[in-house]
């Protein structure tokens, strides 16, 4: 069946990119555990700590199924019940403040023949924005989508400065990337394997995106200053995944596993009071460059 075929290819990419961070980071290790969900399915959560570059990883496969509570089909503005939910979720939190967060999902939903979806995305997070990572990032990610349809990496682009926007805060969790939901042959001029297909491209896309990055930057040397800096803006990140962040508010309300639900989290992150960049510094550059609709193309 093709929910069986999509966690299959899902498990696929998990392995791989778990293989290359291992390699990329050089001594952390993940550490895998199985789980299953109460309510029916379960998933693999696997979890890099301390490594040379990987303070915090986590690199995570589920395929859930059961029951849909109201909350969600009230959301999802559906009258079914059962569900069946597979994903890849990833989110990496360097100790080095001059490499990049980044984040990625890919994610498929199922209701029955008529009502599914894909879903996903992936983001950069610096706590410092270096203008040439920024491009390089959107336009390995302008690649990606142009395989499929040339109309996808505008839309999906504009879709990302939206959601990953901290509306209380009024700036964006990074520099953006793309966020894509309920992709399906109507709206794609694709068919279902056609968009599986630019499912796992996307997720393909992100070990020698981010290798890449983690090499420009792991050798720089930085001062107490901007450690400080990476908690504070770290902070922001927490706020934008606790207080707006679909997945985990999904994750919260189908009975999800806890501790995978909340592995985004960064090990520590700081909340100064009224935090003020000095005027010309590199500070108040990335905060310039937190800002919607910036083209990075």
């Amino acid at each position: 069946m093709f929910k069986e075929e999509v966690a299959e290819r899902y498990q696929q990419i998990q392995d791989e990119i778990c293989r290359g961070l291992e390699i990329a980071d050089g001594k952390g290790k993940f550490e895998e555990e199985l789980w299953q969900r109460e309510g029916g399915g379960g998933g693999r959560t696997r979890i890099m700590q301390k490594g040379n570059i990987i303070e915090k990883g986590g690199v995570n496969f589920s395929a859930v199924y059961g029951k849909l509570p109201e909350a969600i089909k009230k959301a999802f503005n559906v009258s079914e019940e059962d569900f069946f939910a597979t994903g890849v979720s990833i989110v990496i939190h360097p100790n080095h403040p001059l490499v990049p967060i980044i984040h990625m999902n890919i994610r498929y939903f199922e209701l029955n023949e008529n009502t599914r979806w894909f879903g996903g995305g992936i983001d950069l997070t610096p706590h410092y924005v270096f203008e040439n990572d920024a491009r390089f990032f959107h336009h390995k990610l302008k690649d990606a989508c142009d395989e499929f349809n040339p109309e996808f990496y505008p839309k999906f682009k504009t879709h990302a400065d939206d959601y990953f926007f901290i509306k209380h805060r009024e700036e964006t969790r990074g520099v953006g990337g793309i966020f894509y939901d309920r992709l399906k042959p109507e709206n794609t001029n694709l068919t279902w394997s056609e968009i599986l297909d630019f499912s796992i491209n996307i997720g393909e896309t992100f070990l020698p995106v981010y290798t890449e990055l983690i090499d420009r930057n792991r050798d720089k040397e930085f001062t107490a200053q901007q450690k400080e800096w990476q908690f504070q803006r770290r902070s922001r990140y927490v706020e934008f995944n606790l207080v707006y962040d679909s997945g985990t508010k999904f994750g919260l309300e189908t009975n999800g596993r806890i501790e995978s639900i909340l592995m985004s989290l960064p090990p520590q992150a700081n909340w100064g009071y009224n935090i003020q960049p000095v005027k010309g510094s590199e500070e108040e550059k990335t905060l310039q460059l937190l800002k919607k609709g910036i083209n990075w193309i």
